[in-house]
């Protein structure tokens, strides 16, 4: 299966539609994969607050539609990363859109850990309440969006739920990168599973953005990994390795917290 993470920068002073008009070409540039990976929130950026009610789309909204089309065009799944979705009942969510080659919607995942503790996404949008996986031919995904790297009991309902490669889309900071490693490869060591992080490239309401998108294997190999600017990172992966390495360490097996409730003497 190959898979490609695009690396978008999202440089101040580029309109939303100006950016989605790149970003539908450059999707269409990669017919040669079988999965896409986008970063999150890239029509505005992750840490653009003042911009998520402004720009704001119902989830069938005009970037669902140029991510539909452009899916369609290169016959690849796409996880077209997040938007600000607004819900018809007024709350906004931060909605990560997968599509498959056809261009059909296969699954809209409303991130569950909303990050600033009490400011910027977590006091503007409303918190998703429902892991998402994805079935491919070739693979069943996880999918999660940035801050729920650091939150390792999702992951695990997403291996519950039968997912073997976890897809994390991002806009995670420069400042905090030697997390973005540690937290990927850690999540793919504990799960057994490949993990595709994609990231932004560049600054957006004055953050320098880590970059360094990176792919890990089900031993937590790194793959292969991107620099700090724009990028599209390609790897060819070997979707039977993950059922090897659960059987050749099964160490999922032996999980004895978490499985069933506790009971109280």
């Amino acid at each position: 299966m190959r898979a490609s993470l695009i690396q978008i920068d999202v440089n101040e002073g580029e309109s939303v539609e100006s950016r989605r008009r790149r970003v539908t070409e450059l999707v269409r540039e990669q017919a040669d994969a079988d999965l896409l990976v986008l970063p999150e929130l890239w029509t505005t950026g992750a840490f653009a607050y003042e911009e998520f009610a402004t720009e704001a789309e119902p989830l069938e909204g005009p970037t669902y539609e140029a991510m539909a089309k452009a899916a369609s065009d290169a016959g690849v799944w796409l996880h077209a990363g997040s938007i600000p979705e607004r819900d018809p009942e007024g709350p906004l969510y931060n909605t990560a859109l997968v599509f498959s080659p056809s261009g059909e919607l296969a699954a809209a995942y409303r991130k569950i850990h909303r990050f600033g503790f009490d400011k910027g996404e977590a006091v503007l949008m409303s918190a998703g309440r429902e892991l998402v996986t994805v079935r491919l031919p070739e693979t069943t995904l996880g999918v999660a969006t940035c801050y729920d790297l650091r939150f390792p009991e999702l992951f695990r309902g997403l291996v519950d739920a039968g997912a073997e490669t976890l897809v994390l889309s991002a806009g995670w900071p420069e400042r905090r990168r030697a997390h973005w490693t540690l937290l990927a490869q850690a999540r793919a060591v504990e799960n057994q599973a490949f993990v595709l992080a994609c990231g932004t490239a560049g600054t957006h309401a004055g953050v320098p953005q880590a970059g360094h998108s990176i792919v890990v294997d089900p031993w937590g190999e790194v793959l292969a990994e991107a620099g700090a600017g724009e990028e599209i990172l390609t790897v060819d992966l070997d979707p039977a390795k993950v059922a090897a390495t659960r059987e050749q360490f099964p160490a999922l097996k032996d999980r004895l917290l978490g499985l069933a409730p506790p009971r109280h003497r």
